[in-house]
């Protein structure tokens, strides 16, 4: 339910899925608030890693930034999640911090990231 009141009732989000023949394998999310945009979630069937969704999704919402003149992101990825943040820093994001014990399920420290060059180039 809190999914789903996250995709219709928040209107700073946005989110998109990756299908493969009409098999929902992946969505990503992210909230857009004054001029940054905040990457909420990119998740991916553990089957479908590794074969580039996790980048077309990730491209999507930079796409969609740029769109609506967004200059700057920013997300929070788990410290231990080293795949996650190798494709982030693919896309520019660097790391400009920690949150220390941010995830509840095991007090897990996040990077955070940003990437402050969303229109260069548009």
């Amino acid at each position: 339910e809190a999914f789903e009141e996250e995709i219709r009732g928040n209107k700073l989000s946005y989110y998109t899925v990756a299908d493969v023949q009409g098999v929902i394998v992946g969505y990503a999310g992210m909230w857009i608030v004054a001029d940054e945009a905040h990457i909420m979630n990119i998740a991916v069937l553990p089957a479908y890693r590794r074969h580039g969704m996790g980048s077309l999704l990730l491209n999507e919402l930079i796409s969609t930034a740029a769109k609506k003149n967004i200059g700057k992101m920013t997300l929070e990825v788990r410290k231990s999640n080293l795949a996650a943040r190798a494709l982030y820093q693919k896309f520019g994001f660097v790391p400009a911090g920690q949150r220390k014990a941010y995830y509840a399920d095991n007090r897990e420290d996040a990077v955070i990231m940003w990437k402050n060059d969303i229109l260069e180039g548009n």
